[in-house]
C-alpha cells in the first residue's frame, strides 16, 4: 500500500529512510536542550497567541510581527487558510503537496489542475498559467485562490523572484489569493533569489508559509507559521484555529532553533554536496533525473521492463524507504523521491537502489 507522505517507519521494520526530507543534521542541540527544559512547564497552558515566538520570527526575518501566525506545521496553517476563506474555486499546480488539496477539500471548495509538463522537468510557465487563470474567469470559474509550492515538492524545481513577483501582481490585480509555500526555499543555495517574503507588504492577497519541521529537524513537534500584510485575513484565521494549537515545548523549540546559524550554515553545505552527489549518482544508474535545487532528489525508473513500482517494492525487501510518488497528479509508481542525507548514508542509498535495479535486470 502507498504512503500518503513519506516518513512512515511505523507500518513495517525500515532502516534507511530515505522518504521524509527532514534535515540529516537531525535536531539542532540547543533545540533538545530546549524541549527538556520546557518540561518543568508542561503543566501550564502555552501562550495561544506565541508572542514571543511571534516577536523573534519578527526580528530574524526583519518583518512586522503581526504579520506572523503560528500554527501546528505548516498544514496546519494551510488548512486554516481554506476554512477561513472558504473560496468556491481554487487552482492547483499538478503534481504538487497533497495537504493544498485536502484542505480545500475540507472547506468544499471545486479545484482545477494547472498539470507541469514533464518535457520541462515540470517547471511552471508563469506566463501560461496566467492565461489559464483568464480562461477560467471567462468561463466563470475564476480562482479565488492558488496554491504554489516553491520549490516544488515532490519535483524540486524552483521558480526565480522574478517570476513569482510577475505571478503576484497579476494575481494581486485580480484579486486571487496567493498562497505561497516557501516551506523548503532555505535548502537553497540562494534561498533570497526564490522568496517573496520580504514583499508582503507589497501583495496583500499573499499569504507565505513557512516551518520549522524540515530545516531544524523538528518534524515530531509541529511547528509553522505564515506571513501576510492582510490582517483581516489572519483574524478569520484566528478564529477557525484550535484554541492552544502549538504547545509550549514546540514554541521554546522554535524560539532555540533560530539562534541556530552556525547548524543551518552547516546544514546548506551539507545539502549542497550531497544534491550534487545524488544527481550524478542516480544519474549513473541509469535513473531520469530533474536536476535538485532543494534538499531531494526526484526521478524515474525509465525501464520498461519492469512493472510500475517494482523500484519500491525491491526497496522495502531491504528496508530501505523511499517516497513512490505515484500517487500525485500527473505521476505514476516509476516516479520517485528521495532525500538528501550525508555522503555516507547517500552512498548506502546508491548502492541499494543498483542492488534493486540488477534485480529487474
Amino acid at each position: 500500500m502507498m504512503d500518503a507522505h513519506g516518513g512512515d517507519v511505523y507500518s513495517r521494520r525500515i532502516r534507511w529512510d530515505f522518504s521524509a526530507n527532514v534535515n540529516p543534521l537531525g535536531t539542532p542541540e540547543g533545540v533538545k536542550e530546549a524541549v527538556r527544559r520546557s518540561a518543568e512547564d508542561c503543566c501550564r497552558y502555552p501562550d495561544p497567541r506565541c508572542r514571543r515566538l511571534k516577536k523573534a520570527l519578527g526580528a530574524f526575518h526583519q518583518i512586522p510581527e503581526d504579520r506572523i501566525l503560528c500554527g501546528n506545521g505548516a498544514a496546519d496553517l494551510i488548512f486554516q487558510l481554506a476554512l477561513a476563506m472558504r473560496p468556491k474555486q481554487a487552482l492547483l499546480l499538478a503534481p504538487t503537496f497533497s495537504e493544498y488539496e485536502k484542505a480545500l477539500e475540507a472547506a468544499g471548495c471545486r479545484q482545477e489542475l494547472y498539470c507541469l509538463e514533464r518535457e520541462r522537468d515540470f517547471r511552471p510557465d508563469v506566463r501560461v498559467l496566467e492565461e489559464k487563470i483568464r480562461t477560467m474567469g471567462k468561463e466563470g470559474k475564476k480562482p479565488e485562490i492558488l496554491f504554489f509550492c516553491n520549490p516544488n515538492n515532490p519535483t524540486g524545481t524552483a521558480v526565480p523572484k522574478q517570476e513569482l513577483e510577475e505571478l503576484a501582481e497579476f494575481l494581486e490585480k485580480q484579486k486571487i489569493c496567493f498562497a505561497l509555500d516557501e516551506c523548503f526555499v532555505d535548502f537553497l543555495d540562494h534561498p533570497e533569489a526564490f522568496s517573496l517574503l520580504q514583499e508582503t507588504d507589497r501583495f496583500p492577497h499573499m499569504v507565505i508559509f513557512k516551518a520549522f519541521t524540515k530545516l531544524y529537524g523538528m518534524a515530531g513537534l509541529r511547528l509553522g507559521y505564515c506571513v501576510t500584510a492582510n490582517q483581516a485575513l489572519l483574524k478569520k484565521m484566528e478564529e477557525v484555529r484550535q484554541p492552544w494549537s502549538v504547545s509550549g515545548t514546540a514554541q521554546e523549540a522554535g524560539l532555540a532553533a533560530l539562534g541556530e546559524s552556525e547548524y543551518r550554515e552547516k546544514t546548506k553545505d551539507m545539502i549542497r554536496r550531497g544534491r550534487k552527489q545524488l544527481f550524478e549518482g542516480l544519474s549513473d544508474l541509469g535513473f531520469q533525473v530533474i536536476p535538485p535545487a532543494a534538499n531531494y532528489v526526484f526521478f524515474r525508473d525509465v525501464r520498461p521492463e519492469v512493472p510500475e513500482g517494482s523500484l519500491y517494492e525491491e526497496c522495502l525487501k531491504r528496508e530501505l524507504l523511499i517516497r513512490s510518488c505515484g500517487n500525485y497528479h500527473g505521476l505514476d509508481g516509476r516516479d520517485y523521491r528521495v532525500c538528501v542525507k550525508g555522503e555516507e548514508e547517500n552512498q548506502v542509498l546508491l548502492s541499494l537502489l543498483k542492488a534493486c535495479r540488477d534485480v529487474g535486470a
